[in-house]
């Protein structure tokens, strides 16, 4: 009996080949899903907008964010400044996208901090139980105990005043709400047949938590951090606009709005439209995430 191998070979690609087709075939059906929902899909192009601005930044600002000109200091929106100028002359527009790059920076940064970290401390207290539980879960209440504003500016106070040091302060303040999740999540699973299965045919309990329960935590630790980017985008905005996060004469949103407060009545558009930046693309990250919990949620199939 002979194998020929081009059949072999033909075999193997055809296989590739019916992988990525159905890899591809699940991301379609996604984002079918995702455009069915009206707010999900308006959050989704927002967020997508917003990306796409502060990757081109320098392509899409007419003006450096910068560059000061005193002569046309507070002069109000017009076919040169669309959005008008501040009290040193700087292109709004400009400084809001610029700003796009700062208020990602720290969206991203803490997602990708928070989300490792609260997802390891929750399932290892939910599957180890006992004073496990009761220490990390301990120390998880007192983190939640104060509000996550107040507790950042605590810790930026303590650190001092820059963007490096904000990013350590939210992601010291986001974690413990999923941490939570997750341990709810693993409570749930740990005694599941599949699990107890696994566990009898010898799997380690970090084969079983990294094979197992972390895959099934995934989503909706997915899901409640991209709800959480609103609450991060807010944050940083009010760290800014205390004078702690990124400092001057970096385009902050919050900064900005900061700035341009002592000018609010006679020249709205300084301080309103970096405020409605921040309120648009906070939004848009709510829709986004609620999106993702009617697709991503199992319990919706």
């Amino acid at each position: 009996m002979t194998i020929s191998l081009d059949s072999v070979t033909l075999s193997a690609g055809d296989e590739t080949r019916q992988r990525v087709k159905r890899a591809f075939g699940r991301i379609a059906h996604f984002l079918w899903q995702m455009a069915c929902n009206p707010l999900t899909a308006i959050g989704g192009a927002i967020v997508l907008v917003l990306m796409m601005v502060a990757i081109f930044a320098p392509w899409i600002a007419p003006f450096h964010p910068l560059v000061q000109d005193l002569n046309n200091a507070l002069s109000p929106p017009s076919a040169a400044h669309w959005f008008g100028t501040d009290e040193f002359g700087r292109d709004i527009f400009s400084r809001l996208v610029y700003g796009s790059r700062i208020t990602l920076y720290i969206v991203l940064l803490v997602s990708v901090t928070v989300g490792p970290l609260g997802l390891l401390l929750g399932v290892t207290a939910g599957y180890f139980g006992g004073k496990t539980d009761m220490v990390l879960m301990r120390v998880t209440d007192i983190f939640i105990s104060f509000p996550s504003l107040v507790l950042a500016l605590a810790f930026v106070a303590a650190l001092g005043p820059g963007l490096e040091h904000v990013v350590i302060a939210i992601t010291l303040t986001a974690w413990p709400p999923i941490a939570r999740l997750a341990r709810a999540e693993t409570l749930s699973l740990r005694q599941a047949d599949f699990i107890s299965a696994v566990r009898l045919q010898g799997a380690s309990p970090l084969r079983v938590l990294w094979r197992h329960i972390v895959p099934l935590c995934l989503p909706s630790v997915i899901i409640r951090i991209t709800m959480n980017m609103a609450g991060i985008i807010l944050t940083a905005a009010g760290l800014g606009f205390l004078g702690l996060g990124a400092q001057p004469p970096d385009p902050e949103w919050g900064a900005m709005i900061s700035s341009g407060r002592t000018y609010m009545m006679e020249c709205w558009w300084v301080a309103t439209i970096p405020g409605l930046a921040i309120l648009i693309n906070s939004l848009a990250f709510n829709f986004l995430g609620d999106g993702l919990r009617d697709i991503l949620d199992p319990r919706n199939d």
